[in-house]
């Protein structure tokens, strides 16, 4: 009844002093700007929202959430497998390989980082909206409840006293209606009591209300404490993602090392520059090799082409050009196919130049006094 005279602006409203209505505001602004933040890391460490369902379904049920393969990890499965069907040692395939592996890296990074920041991070978060904003709530319902029955009781004060000020006001008896005549003595006395009734439940309910504000004001003013727990919580968090990032970040710079920056340290045709290799920094960007400008002459051999535009070349009959010629670092092994070609080893230092009429995917390769074709796909040009 209070309540309802309350919301018709019908009956008076105890009111909070104004440092308790900030706590009140206060907590609600800590308590609905801690879902958000929950909900979002949620989505940031697991962007399904099939997964998380199920995940929430699994806490709720008190089961041990399944253990489930990340994207990465998936990735490098598929790389792995893929690298068996085309062949380990075709370049393609080692490449797949070496991908594959670092996914898998990543892949993995990226799940200790979703454990650490959910034991580190989210579990405080909804610790505190399923623990400690509960309790606040219930006792802050109570207080609720303490107030209506308050300002119940001093609206009954009221009333007693009103009515017993207007008995005193009538005359001893009314003679109009002899059968129903009150004293007013008698009324007076009654109402009387009924004021000393109401006084004591004032009281009573004064003092109720009065505990019970000062235990909500307590959990209250918790929230600077709750504050500081998710503060700290938080510089954790951001420990663990800058960790999980380094790692993706070194993985990756082992990866470029490894498969030797193909977007910026590989020559391809000399006259249509790629623009990733235009972009590339200065130190490793790659250069055109210069030509020979003419072709030595070479006595002819029956049945057999003299010229390197014919396809075939004989290493002891190139001569390297005066200048033009370039160091450059082995990223894979390399089987010669024929004795044209020159058999390389990874991570050796070679002297390489060009040729006038080669397929601009070759270059001539020497080693001490060995020399030979060499694929530039398996080469990283030194400045």
């Amino acid at each position: 009844l209070q309540f309802t005279e309350e919301k018709l602006g019908q009956a008076e409203k105890t009111e909070l002093d104004a440092h308790f209505e900030s706590l009140l505001a206060r907590a609600d602004c800590t308590k609905n700007w801690t879902e958000k933040i929950l909900r979002q890391t949620e989505v940031l460490l697991q962007p399904n929202p099939s997964a998380r369902v199920e995940e929430f379904l699994y806490e709720k049920l008190d089961r041990k959430v399944p253990s489930r393969v990340t994207n990465g990890e998936l990735l490098a499965q598929y790389m792995t497998e893929a690298a068996n069907d085309f062949g380990p040692g075709t370049p393609y395939g080692k490449t797949l390989i070496k991908v594959g592996e670092t996914q898998r890296r990543l892949g993995a990074a990226e799940r200790d980082f979703i454990h650490s920041a959910s034991i580190n991070f989210l579990t405080p978060l909804r610790n505190f909206l399923e623990g400690d904003w509960r309790t606040i709530s219930k006792e802050r319902r109570i207080l609720q409840n303490r107030r209506l029955d308050l300002d119940a009781c001093k609206a009954r004060l009221k009333k007693a006293k009103a009515a017993e000020a207007k008995a005193v006001a009538v005359p001893d008896f009314q003679e109009t209606r002899p059968r129903n005549y009150v004293l007013s003595a008698s009324a007076s006395a009654l109402w009387s009591d009924e004021v000393e009734k109401a006084e004591h439940e004032l009281r009573l309910t004064q003092t109720e209300f009065d505990r019970q504000a000062e235990v909500t004001r307590l959990l209250l003013e918790g929230i600077n404490s709750t504050h500081v727990n998710h503060l700290r919580c938080l510089h954790e968090f951001v420990e663990s993602q800058t960790n999980y990032y380094a790692q993706c970040y070194q993985y990756m710079l082992d990866l470029q090392k490894q498969l030797g920056r193909f977007s910026g340290t590989f020559v391809g045709n000399a006259e249509s520059p790629s623009p990733a290799a235009a972009t590339s920094p200065p130190a490793v960007a790659a250069a055109t090799i210069p030509a020979v400008p003419t072709i030595p002459v070479v006595p002819t051999i029956v049945g057999v082409p003299n010229t390197v535009a014919e396809g075939v070349l004989n290493p002891n009959e190139v001569k390297p050009p005066a200048s033009g010629t370039r160091k450059a670092r082995v990223l894979y092994d390399y089987e010669a196919a024929d004795s044209s070609e020159l058999a390389l080893l990874a991570d050796e230092l070679i002297t390489v130049y060009s040729l006038p009429g080669m397929d601009p995917d070759w270059l001539i390769g020497e080693r001490g006094n060995q020399k030979g074709k060499v694929p530039v796909t398996y080469l990283e040009l030194l400045s």
